[in-house]
C-alpha cells in the first residue's frame, strides 16, 4: 500500500483570484491526491472552521491508478458548501486505502505574488 489513510490540511484559506484587473494569474487553492492502488479510493472530506459548526463527510473518489486535482470552490467536490475568498478553514481527509495528498496556494495580491505547495499532514 502507498500513501496513508488519514490526512489533515490545517492552514486553508482561499485567496482572492483577480485583485487586480490586469493579473496574469488567478490566486486559487489547489488539493491534490494521488491513488496509485489498484482500486478506488473512497473518500471523506470534513471541513472544520472558526466560527460555525463543521461541514462532515463529503463524498469523494479517485479512481484507482489517478490523480484528482481540484480547487477549494470546485461544486463537483463540495456540492453546495461555499469556501469563501478569505474564510479560514481546515480539511481531514479519510480513505479507505492509502493516497496522498498535497496542497498548493497561489496568492495573487500583492505584484510579487506567492505561491505555496506542501505535503498535507498524515497518519
Amino acid at each position: 500500500m502507498s500513501g496513508k489513510k488519514q490526512w489533515y490540511i490545517v492552514d486553508g484559506y482561499r485567496p482572492s483570484p483577480q485583485p487586480d484587473p490586469n493579473a496574469v494569474y488567478e490566486g486559487h487553492e489547489s488539493i491534490m491526491i494521488l491513488n496509485t492502488n489498484t482500486q478506488d479510493a473512497h473518500m471523506r472530506i470534513s471541513v472544520y472552521f472558526e466560527d460555525r459548526e463543521p461541514v462532515e463527510n463529503i463524498p469523494c473518489t479517485v479512481p484507482a491508478k489517478r490523480i484528482k486535482c481540484f480547487k477549494s470552490d470546485d461544486s463537483t467536490v463540495f456540492g453546495d458548501l461555499k469556501l469563501d475568498v478569505g474564510v479560514q478553514y481546515s480539511l481531514s481527509i479519510t480513505s479507505d486505502v492509502g493516497v496522498i495528498v498535497q496542497y498548493g496556494r497561489l496568492d495573487v495580491q500583492q505584484p510579487n505574488m506567492a505561491y505555496m505547495a506542501l505535503m498535507a499532514q498524515s497518519e
